[in-house]
């Protein structure tokens, strides 16, 4: 069974207004235990307004959520409960920093858990370990950290939970190269040391391709299509007509083909295609 699922999920903003609006429609989708899960789609998709109703911050207009196989909404004490399981990160959490100190910002959630304080403080000591925040930093002002700093700072929040869902929502948009690995890595740290189910929410093609196990795809409020990387990243083509551009390896390879090259299908990632051409390279089938 599914640990969380949604049936006909449907949800309109401004019902019944001049400003009605449905953002998405019918949206059936399935995340197992253990699952890294990538969310896809051109701007106003509907990713983010899908992404909320997974730990019950918005209510469907129609169709169901499911954790655990029973409806998130069933009752108010169900729907606190799915949210202390299903964490949230929205986009730029760094601005809903508050706290005096980076300790009491990651403590504010499981602070309101009604945790007691020697567990409380093992889990924020646990979280800032996850996103490489050491001790050094736990007395500091969140407003003296660096953007990226903020940002591990904002997801450690979420971690301290201990959520057996993370929901990331586009978490190194605004970051430099580095930046973005090392949060995908403390995500990575996260999910292998207690089994969790990662959704993320993502442009970056290639944080999809070299992480995900699954990836849904989202167009104008509709679950359009879902696969593996190596299903989804097949054809390029469609991928840009829906404005997304699809991983660079994956284009390389199709241009590879188009030019009569026998490059294998499936191929999304750099290391792939590099060990894809130096096979070709040693049968004779491409040049130095």
């Amino acid at each position: 069974m599914a640990l969380i699922r949604t049936e006909k999920l449907s949800h309109t903003y401004s019902t019944g207004t001049p400003f009605e609006h449905v953002a998405i429609r019918d949206i059936c989708f399935e995340a197992e235990r253990g699952e890294y899960i990538g969310v896809i789609g051109a701007t106003g998709s509907g990713k983010s307004t899908f992404i909320q109703h997974l730990n019950g911050l918005l209510k469907p207009t129609a169709g169901f959520v499911y954790y655990d196989g029973v409806d998130i909404h069933e009752s108010k004490h169900r729907t606190k409960e799915v949210r202390s399981k299903v964490g949230l990160v929205f986009q730029y959490p760094e601005y809903q920093l508050f706290e005096a100190t980076v300790f009491d910002d990651i403590a504010f959630g499981p602070k309101n858990m009604g945790l007691p304080d020697s567990e409380l403080k093992d889990r924020v000591y646990e979280a800032a370990g996850f996103v490489g925040l050491n001790e050094s930093f736990m007395q500091k002002s969140p407003f003296e950290l660096s953007g990226g700093e903020k940002r591990r700072a904002a997801i450690a929040g979420v971690i301290a939970m201990h959520p057996e869902v993370l929901i990331l929502d586009e978490p190194t948009a605004g970051l430099d190269p580095g930046g973005q690995a090392e949060i995908i890595r403390n995500i990575m740290n996260y999910k292998n040391s207690r089994d969790a189910t990662i959704i993320l929410v993502t442009h970056n093609m290639e944080e999809i391709a070299r992480n995900v196990d699954k990836i849904f795809l989202l167009r104008n409020g509709y679950l359009v299509s879902n696969g593996t990387p190596a299903e989804m990243f097949c054809d390029t083509e469609k991928l840009a007509k829906m404005g997304l551009k699809a991983p660079v390896a994956a284009i390389i390879a199709a241009r590879l083909r188009a030019l009569g090259l026998p490059v294998k299908d499936g191929i999304y990632t750099i290391k792939q295609l590099q060990a894809e051409l130096n096979k070709l390279k040693s049968k004779g089938g491409v040049y130095a």
